[in-house]
């Protein structure tokens, strides 16, 4: 069962949510509300003249029991979205949130060609859930309105774009509603509530409004702040920054434009390291290594994970600590190997081998055991971090797997001079903006977020005042992607 929820993206919303977003849209007698997943009727059971689509036929049968009144289709709803002449006062719901990884196929492609047809330009990378509320929003009468439970990546995904952009010109309200307290305790991923009205209007603005903890309400959400399109394009089209306080964005934004403060791409460029399809094969221990008889000119000292990092350098004295622990940090480097030496043929043709050759990046590549794009870097970066994301210099000439960022330096910059930056509250409130929440309180940065991360190399550039006050407002950041 949680299997399956997983792979339709479903988790139910509770009680009080599903109460408060309908009670939001006030569908009068006469009004008729879909709810375009409507799962196991949660929503439709809230009003009498309720239609909900669900695709999974065992919800559909629960939504039928729990919701009599309402008229309920079963199947895909961008097809039916696509055929149906039915139009509605109000929408309301909880969109199934399936990644782009397994939205794919002749369903994506149903769900791109109806967002399309409103303007909405998404691409593979898109999960369901936000072709899916334009596609919604496309049944809608004049005047219509519709309330949604969303993925909080709203606030930085980059198919966020088309979406919000989308709504606004559709829509004479739109605005979101930040928790920051989980609406579903079990999901690793935060949600946040959208709400539009005013279906046919146009709106410039996005409203937004903090709430520590969701509280039912019966009233529509009257938005504390209000941010020009304009604004949030200029912030990268990410919501997620204005969860500051406007003095705090102000002062920030203030800061970016000052002489000495550089971004990360000007000095800098963090690319994704290797990636060997099979990595507990292509990294030995050097036990194995001796056991085997591998040379040495095969072997490659590797960073596997950030949990590896030091503080500051992989430096020699590094290195040697992980060999003499025999840890699995050696990498099977064949990759300007003329002819194999015979210890390699031997490793080459084990049952560990056979079970590597049949992983998806193996095997489509040739030959098999070369793994590509091995580069010795001037730096890692941490993909994924708690507190903060940690800088190390690559003194030891080690290589690394995708699952750390390497860096090299450009533009003359010493490491040294790039790492004090980078420990200076304005990188430190500039990897929370720039970065995303992963869940779990961690921290994850992109290569392209990396890059704009802003870094203060001037002297004197902020004054202790107002590093306090960045202090401040990092540590308002990382509560919000729950690091405690």
């Amino acid at each position: 069962m949680k299997h399956q929820q997983k792979h339709l993206g479903q988790f139910f919303t509770p009680p009080e949510v599903a109460r408060s977003l309908v009670s939001w849209l006030a569908p009068g007698s006469a009004d008729r509300l879909l709810d375009p997943s409507c799962g196991n009727g949660q929503f439709l059971a809230l009003h009498r003249r309720s239609v909900g689509v669900e695709v999974d036929a065992a919800n559909a049968v629960l939504a039928r029991q729990r919701a009599p009144s309402a008229l309920i289709h079963s199947g895909d709803f961008f097809t039916w979205a696509s055929k149906t002449p039915e139009r509605f006062e109000a929408a309301v719901g909880n969109p199934p949130f399936i990644r782009y990884q397994l939205f794919s196929g002749d369903v994506r492609d149903r769900a791109i060609e109806v967002s399309s047809k409103l303007g909405a330009q998404f691409n593979g990378l898109s999960s369901s859930w936000a072709p899916f509320l334009v596609a919604t929003s496309s049944l809608l009468k004049s005047g219509g309105s519709m309330a949604f439970v969303v993925p909080a990546e709203i606030g930085h995904a980059t198919y966020s774009q088309p979406l919000l952009e989308c709504l606004c010109r559709n829509f004479g309200i739109v605005g979101i509603v930040a928790i920051r307290t989980k609406l579903f305790p079990d999901l690793g991923e935060d949600a946040w509530l959208l709400y539009c009205s005013g279906f046919g209007g146009r709106t410039d603005s996005i409203g937004l409004k903090l709430v520590e903890r969701f509280t039912e309400t019966a009233v529509a959400p009257r938005f504390d702040r209000f941010i020009p399109l304009t604004t949030w394009l200029a912030a990268g089209c990410r919501l997620r920054k204005f969860l500051l306080s406007p003095r705090w964005f102000a002062l920030y934004e203030e800061i970016s434009q000052r002489d000495g403060v550089r971004q990360f791409a000007d000095v800098a460029h963090a690319g994704i390291g290797y990636v060997t399809g099979a990595n507990d094969f292509f990294h030995l221990r050097p036990s194995e290594a001796k056991l085997w008889e591998i040379p040495r000119r095969c072997l490659r000292v590797a960073i596997r994970r950030s949990e590896q990092l030091p503080a500051k350098d992989v430096d020699a004295a590094t290195v040697k600590t992980w060999l003499n622990a025999d840890e699995p940090v050696l990498l099977l480097d064949l990759s300007k190997e003329q002819g194999m030496p015979e210890p390699v043929s031997r490793y080459l043709n084990t049952s560990d081998a056979e079970a590597a050759k049949k992983t998806y990046k193996c095997r489509n590549r040739d030959p098999w055991y070369v793994v590509p794009d091995i580069r010795v870097p001037d730096a890692f970066l941490s993909y994924m971090s708690g507190e903060s994301a940690s800088l190390v210099a690559n003194s030891a000439c080690c290589v690394c797997t995708n699952s750390v960022h390497a860096v090299r330096l450009k533009n003359g910059l010493s490491i040294r001079r790039i790492q004090e930056a980078w420990h200076h509250p304005v990188a430190a409130l500039s990897c929370e903006l720039e970065g995303h929440p992963l869940g779990g309180g961690m921290l994850k940065l992109e290569p392209g977020e990396a890059a704009r991360i802003r870094l203060a190399l001037g002297d004197r550039v902020v004054s202790e005042a107002e590093q306090e006050e960045l202090v401040e407002a990092a540590n308002f950041m990382r509560r919000w992607r729950h690091y405690a």
